[in-house]
């Protein structure tokens, strides 16, 4: 369960961020302010509210330490408070003179990222204070922007739809366009890093105006090449969703809505646990505290409204799923995750025809019409990309790394051998060879050949252990 505990009602307009520190709370707000609150007892700090901006109020940081403050404005600067005084240690004007709809600080504090109405992208070196490096994409918002849990690179977002990824000296490593139909409203990286296999892996989630929120999976491979591919699409909000946070463990993820709700789900599995309906507009804001369970949401109603998180929400988390290999689910599992997905309908349907978990993944359209009689079009299509949802999921830490396709980080069904001596999932390897000119994922070098040989040795191991567990 998460129940309220506070609503603070003191901007005089929609708020737009808000923002935790071990020890504060920040907001942000149209109505030109800041306001800083003691996130043990939520009473407001004798400096608050912070008034150093001459427009709206987009977003607010908190220095890792907690030491700083960072704003942005529609007054084209980012400003640095000081949270020991509440004084303005540092104006920084974006280059153009643009507002500033977007500002991020690397988790290292190192660097400082802001983002404009005209695309632009301003890297600042945050102890400095001093303009590092500005680039970014024409004709077009940034109202989106994350760093990696490493430091290294960041995740922006526009009003394109686009998501792209640079690294810090304002290279563009990956470019994801049309990631949401009609923009990007926010993004946010998971705080943990998966490696093996020599590839890092990242979790990123993002949300927009098509009503989704999306978690991806964004691969680094040795040659320094990335390769981003969507794990979850979840469809449990009505209308466009604003904003969207990771817990500091990475274990829940949270949303914000147009619809005026705020979903939370297991970030692992995309299973919605909680939704929160106390707000009267539209929900703009939310942020989890780093160390305990308490949860802050803001609302164009004007109002921040926090709220504990029991034991049981990240309960559900922790066992969302008692079978990790989809293959290897029941009848009665694949009955439970309908009705998790909003399929109850189905569920007799399903049942009368002993779907289990092989079955499930084996599903077409034409077996869903004419074996199974499901007439609605739209029913079948949503179906289907749960189940794709599902084949994508299905990767846990407790699968041994060689297992696991390096491209697509699954458990691999059909492992072949390429000519770069490594093992991959044969769908996976052959649309790599069809899409990258015949590079290695591994290597970034030419492959002498696109012959592949199935590796019978790591198919059966690969049976062996799934019969083991």
């Amino acid at each position: 369960m998460a129940s309220v505990v506070c609503t603070l009602r003191d901007h005089q307009d929609d708020i737009n961020w808000c923002a935790f520190s071990a020890k504060l709370l920040a907001t942000c707000s149209g109505d030109k302010t800041l306001r800083v609150y003691n996130a043990e007892d939520f009473s407001e700090l004798p400096f608050s509210p912070l008034k150093g901006h001459s427009y709206s109020v987009h977003c607010c940081c908190f220095s890792p330490c907690g030491q700083f403050l960072v704003s942005c404005s529609t007054d084209a600067t980012t400003l640095v408070w000081s949270m020991v005084t509440g004084k303005i240690e540092a104006v920084l004007e974006h280059p153009g003179r643009s507002p500033v709809r977007i500002c991020a600080l690397s988790p290292n504090a190192v660097h400082l990222v802001s983002g404009a109405s005209d695309g632009t992208l301003a890297l600042w070196d945050f102890h400095s204070k001093r303009l590092f490096r500005t680039g970014g994409v024409r004709d077009t918002t940034m109202v989106a922007c994350s760093f990696s849990p490493c430091s290294q690179m960041f995740m922006t977002g526009s009003t394109y739809g686009d998501l792209r990824l640079w690294d810090l000296r304002l290279n563009q490593l990956l470019a994801k366009k049309d990631a949401h139909d009609l923009g990007v409203s926010c993004c946010s990286f998971a705080p943990g890093i998966l490696s093996g296999n020599q590839v890092v892996q990242f979790r990123l989630a993002s949300c927009g105006q098509d009503c989704y929120l999306k978690v991806w999976v964004l691969n680094k491979f040795p040659s320094g090449g990335f390769y981003m591919v969507l794990l979850h699409t979840l469809i449990g909000q009505t209308a466009p969703v604003f904003c969207c946070a990771y817990s500091s463990d990475g274990q829940l993820l949270a949303s914000g809505s147009m619809d005026k709700s705020v979903k939370i789900y297991d970030a692992n599995y995309g299973i919605p646990l909680h939704t929160l309906n106390h707000h009267e507009r539209y929900v703009t804001a939310c942020a989890f505290h780093p160390t305990a369970p308490l949860f802050a949401t803001g609302s164009m109603d004007k109002t921040v409204n926090i709220c504990r998180l029991d034991d049981g929400c990240r309960g559900k988390a922790a066992a969302s799923r008692s079978k990790l290999l989809v293959a290897d689910w029941s009848e009665g599992d694949v009955s439970e995750w309908l009705a998790e997905e909003g399929l109850q309908g189905l569920v007799e349907k399903f049942k009368a025809n002993n779907i289990d978990g092989t079955e499930l993944l084996s599903l077409t359209k034409e077996t869903l019409a004419s074996e199974l009689a499901i007439e609605s079009v739209g029913l079948r299509g949503k179906l289907l990309r749960k189940v794709e949802e599902l084949k994508r999921g299905s990767i846990c830490s407790g699968i041994p790394d060689e297992f696991l396709c390096p491209i697509t980080r699954e458990l691999m069904r059909e492992p072949v051998m390429a000519a770069d001596g490594y093992s991959y999932e044969k769908e996976a390897i052959e649309k790599w060879i069809h899409t990258k000119n015949r590079s290695s994922p591994m290597t970034n070098l030419p492959l002498l050949t696109t012959f592949l040989t199935p590796n019978h040795t790591l198919k059966m191991a690969i049976s062996r252990w799934k019969t083991s567990q």
